[in-house]
């Protein structure tokens, strides 16, 4: 993969995580996968990775499946989240198939063996992939239950020494209520770590935005729906919540 060239828009970061949900991979279907999201999103991060941008993903399983809500049902916890995470390896083949027709070369990372479809987690070799210019998208979370894939997504930037996270949500950032359901909602522009946790803003989970503070990792939230989002940020425009130490 060609990097960018002097020419092109300076790109402040050479490693990131996109972290996205599951539930944003439905478009306007209530369950499983709406194809011309999956290509509307991997056409954006082709993008991003033709600028020479280092590109790691986690994808949430919670349009096919969600732990909490199976175990809320009467499910045990422990093979609620496995199946959970079993949801996560579906959408990250999805991806990778969508990657793929756009040319770009990807690897679908496993946190739970199952060598037919994708790799196991090895550090130094997902880190040799990004340095080849594929995609590794990491699923089953961190492999271990009671940890979303916010975390497993902090996690895996943490090892990847990853510059930022960018997550994707429904919105153009952090508001101190919901924008969806109330008018005057204020968007921050920054807010730090502590003020996510203290003021329970939901960007991440409590564990996610911890790790991230402890390994001093800026998370920017942006609307994924917005086209050019992921790619109009790293090129220094666009509207997103930047949340730092």
């Amino acid at each position: 993969m060609t990097h960018a060239s002097n020419t092109q828009t300076h790109i402040k970061f050479k490693r990131v995580m996109l972290k996205i949900s599951g539930e944003a991979l439905m478009g306007d279907q209530s369950f499983g996968l709406s194809p011309p999201t999956l290509e509307r999103i991997a056409k954006e991060v082709a993008s991003v990775n033709e600028l020479g941008v280092e590109i790691c993903m986690v994808i949430g399983g919670g349009n096919i499946f969600r732990g909490l809500q199976g175990s809320a049902q009467g499910m045990e916890r422990t093979t609620a989240d496995y199946m959970g995470m079993l949801a996560t390896v579906m959408n990250a083949l999805a991806m990778q198939s969508a990657l793929e027709q756009n040319g770009v070369y990807t690897r679908v990372i496993s946190a739970i063996t199952m060598n037919e479809v994708a790799e196991p987690y090895i550090r130094r070799r997902a880190v040799r992939h990004l340095e080849k210019g594929r995609v590794c998208i990491f699923a089953a979370g961190t492999g271990n239950p009671y940890f979303t894939t916010d975390t497993a997504a902090t996690l895996r930037a943490s090892e990847m020494s990853c510059e930022a996270i960018f997550k994707g949500t429904r919105v153009d950032g952090v508001y101190d209520k919901d924008p969806e359901k109330n008018e005057d909602a204020r968007r921050y522009d920054r807010v730090s770590y502590d003020e996510c946790l203290s003021n329970r803003l939901g960007v991440m989970d409590a564990s996610a935005i911890a790790l991230a503070r402890d390994n001093d990792l800026p998370i920017i939230v942006f609307a994924l729906d917005e086209p050019g989002g992921f790619h109009g940020i790293l090129a220094g425009k666009g509207t997103y919540t930047l949340v730092h130490g």
